[in-house]
């Protein structure tokens, strides 16, 4: 029983718990930073009462020992009368206060923490008063990362002080600071630029993620490979990889694309007149939307015969309506059947571009009609039907 009645006795533990609690939530962080007067804390104790005394006077003994001043130096104890009749009359503790700051800080051992803050802040203030605003505001998130935070700040610093042409992330010059540093650190710098740069400064259509997009730096650019086909050659060179941004007209006498999935069937694939064959790389096909004189060439797109493969259709479709699909339909399929794998993350997308005889396909896919997410890979396919669908394209009215 005696459990009972002294779990809900407040120790001085409890207190310095409870005062713990406000300090997580940064409270008192954000008063010393806002420059606010200090003002005691007091926190109320719910003690024994009257009858605890007579009932369990070794649990209240031991209770009130816990408060001697002597143990509690940081601490001012406030009493009440506690007793009557029975048993006497008897102090105990009814409130506690701490008066001073520095009080705080040492119940708390936060004392070095603090100092570090403070440190930070008064920084911040002469430097970037903008970033102080929110070191204010965000006190534990800067104490969680106080050994970061110079070189943050710096990092912060130079990017709102440029003003030249774009450059890479490379070039941004802070000591201590690369890029695997920006990267490790792109959340909490994506944060503080947001609240630290004009708006004209941000590219709010970028996604958060996206640090050199929303903040003005150069990104990698995106680079596409291919080969001329019959024959043809640019400068000498049948195949070339180039820069994306770069690819701005179709090379001379092409009228079509041929976008492949795999490499060795890039490789491998049959001489055509007028045409180019694209290496499409998965989802990164979607960089050929930056393309725009492709709307102007007969563009053909062959993948894999999975969800995936019908979904990179889709969204390459999305940018070129007139995109059209060889050998990836339900007759192929089925010829392959000796030759299925396990599609490991088939996707589930509604995808809205397809004819209906691919939608149809993706359905049977989709809900597991031929087995358990039976997948066709592009280079699985006998080359003899690449030949023939081929064939049947250079025979169509142009």
């Amino acid at each position: 029983m005696a459990a009972t009645h002294t779990q809900n006795w407040p120790t001085p533990r409890d207190v310095v718990a409870r005062l713990r609690k406000r300090w997580d939530r940064g409270d008192y962080l954000t008063q010393l930073a806002d420059g606010a007067a200090w003002e005691p804390l007091d926190v109320p104790l719910r003690g024994p009462k009257a009858g605890d005394i007579t009932q369990h006077y070794d649990q209240v003994l031991a209770w009130a020992t816990s408060w001697a001043p002597g143990a509690n130096r940081r601490m001012r104890i406030e009493y009440r009368q506690l007793g009557g009749r029975l048993a006497g009359v008897n102090r105990v503790p009814a409130r506690v206060w701490i008066e001073r700051r520095e009080d705080l800080w040492t119940l708390l051992g936060v004392t070095s923490t603090v100092n570090r803050y403070a440190s930070l802040l008064a920084a911040a203030r002469e430097m970037l008063p903008p970033l102080a605003a929110w070191m204010a505001v965000h006190p534990m998130k800067v104490v969680q990362r106080e050994a970061d935070w110079p070189r943050l700040q710096a990092t912060i610093g130079w990017i709102t002080d440029y003003r030249g042409p774009a450059v890479y992330l490379r070039q941004l010059d802070v000591p201590g600071v690369d890029t695997k540093f920006i990267e490790h650190h792109r959340a909490i710098l994506t944060t503080l630029l947001e609240h630290c740069l004009p708006d004209d400064r941000i590219d709010t259509e970028a996604a958060r993620t996206d640090f050199a997009a929303r903040f003005h730096f150069l990104r990698k650019p995106a680079y596409l490979r291919f080969r001329l086909l019959g024959g043809a050659s640019l400068a000498g060179f049948n195949e070339l990889t180039v820069r994306v941004d770069e690819f701005t007209a179709r090379p001379p006498g092409v009228t079509t694309v041929y976008v492949v999935e795999n490499e060795t069937t890039y490789l491998a694939f049959p001489s055509q007149p007028h045409s180019i064959v694209i290496h499409g790389g998965g989802y990164a096909v979607t960089q050929l939307s930056a393309l725009p004189w492709l709307q102007d060439v007969r563009l053909i797109y062959w993948g894999d015969l999975d969800t995936h493969g019908l979904t990179i259709l889709d969204r390459l479709r999305r940018a070129f309506p007139h995109a059209r699909s060889i050998l990836m339909d339900r007759n192929v399929l089925l010829e392959h059947r000796s030759q299925w794998v396990k599609e490991e993350t088939p996707t589930h997308e509604h995808l809205t571009t397809l004819t209906p005889e691919e939608a149809d396909l993706h359905e049977s896919l989709v809900e597991g009609e031929f087995g358990h997410n039976a997948r066709l890979e592009q280079e699985r396919v006998r080359y003899h039907l690449l030949e023939k669908a081929l064939k049947d394209l250079r025979q169509e009215p142009k």
